[in-house]
């Protein structure tokens, strides 16, 4: 299997299919694929990233590719994500916030049983949030497109960031005639190559590309790829959904932050973000926004939920 062959020698645990192999003097034209001890997911990233490539072979049989083309060619412009980041930081002095319209999580369970994602939204923007993510997995994280679509025509002006598991280029087309402003790109699943095409794709298309890392070995894959300008840094392990904010400080110490301020790159802090006191502890090691989900949508009001993240109203008013 040659993809999994490139991922192995770039240091990607995360294998992308079950392991298929034949069996002694099998030489027909198909492969054959067999049920051995090493054909089940070893965590929940490859659960995700194997059932995602099933949904999405699904997916495309309703909407092929050309019709999302034109689809794209009819659709608005996108809206600036990395522009609104910049302005938000420069306003309030603290990490622009990508606020996380997010029901639930494989590791956490449900977030908000009364869920109503524009209503959220909307008060996400009225709290100060730079921009929004949303979340598009149906199975594991209980979210949709739909979702994406109704707060995007509900006038939400905040640009979105379609929170999904892209192993293929179609998502990203089909992101954008969503509504999507900008999507996630996962290293620990994809390919230097596959995220030089996806970028150049999102380049295209007039999306933002979020690409997310984990560990140092991804941070110094993703600084070596030309044209990123944002690089999230989950401080969760999404081997074993493990959360410590001090990952964020070890990937920006010594060369890599070096080489990220050179660039000009925004980091944005991921994952186990609670208090004032996380907020500043990301933001002194080098952070410029926060994206952050379960602590805010958790809240009754998300509007205090975000002035209580920050320890002060971060809000336009």
């Amino acid at each position: 299997m040659y993809q999994n062959e490139v991922a192995i020698s770039q240091g990607i645990r995360i294998r992308r299919k079950p392991p298929s192999t034949a069996p002694l003097g099998y030489s027909g034209p198909f492969e054959l694929r067999l049920h051995t001890a090493d054909s089940s997911p070893t965590n929940i990233l490859e659960e995700i990233t194997w059932f995602k490539a099933q949904e999405v072979s699904r997916m495309k049989e309703l909407n092929p590719l050309e019709a999302l083309k034109k689809a794209v060619e009819n659709a608005p412009p996108t809206r600036d994500f990395v522009g609104a980041l910049r302005m938000a930081h420069q306003r309030t002095g603290f990490p622009a916030l990508i606020a996380e319209v997010k029901k639930a999580s494989p590791s956490r369970g449900i977030f908000k049983e009364n869920f109503d994602p524009v209503e959220i939204a909307q008060a996400y923007e009225r709290g100060g949030a730079a921009c929004l993510s949303v979340l598009t997995d149906q199975k594991f994280f209980k979210g949709g497109f739909e979702n994406l679509e109704a707060i995007r025509s509900a006038g939400v002006k905040c640009p979105l960031l379609c929170k999904e598991f892209v192993v293929d280029a179609w998502q990203i087309y089909y992101a954008r005639t969503k509504g999507a402003d900008a999507v996630l790109l996962i290293a620990a699943i994809l390919t230097d190559l596959e995220i030089t095409y996806m970028l150049q794709l999102c380049k295209k298309l007039g999306l933002a590309a979020l690409v997310e890392v984990h560990d140092e070995r991804e941070m110094g894959r993703v600084l070596g790829i030309e044209g990123i300008e944002l690089v999230g840094i989950n401080n969760r392990s999404l081997e074993t959904f493990i959360v410590d904010i001090s990952n964020t400080k070890k990937l920006l110490e010594g060369e890599h932050g070096r080489q990220i301020r050179e660039k000009d790159m925004i980091v944005v802090g991921e994952s186990g973000l609670f208090t004032p006191d996380d907020i500043a502890y990301v933001q002194a090691a080098g952070v410029k926004a926060v994206l952050v989900g379960e602590s805010i949508v958790k809240q009754s009001d998300p509007e205090k939920g975000i002035a209580g993240l920050f320890g002060r109203d971060i809000s336009h008013a």
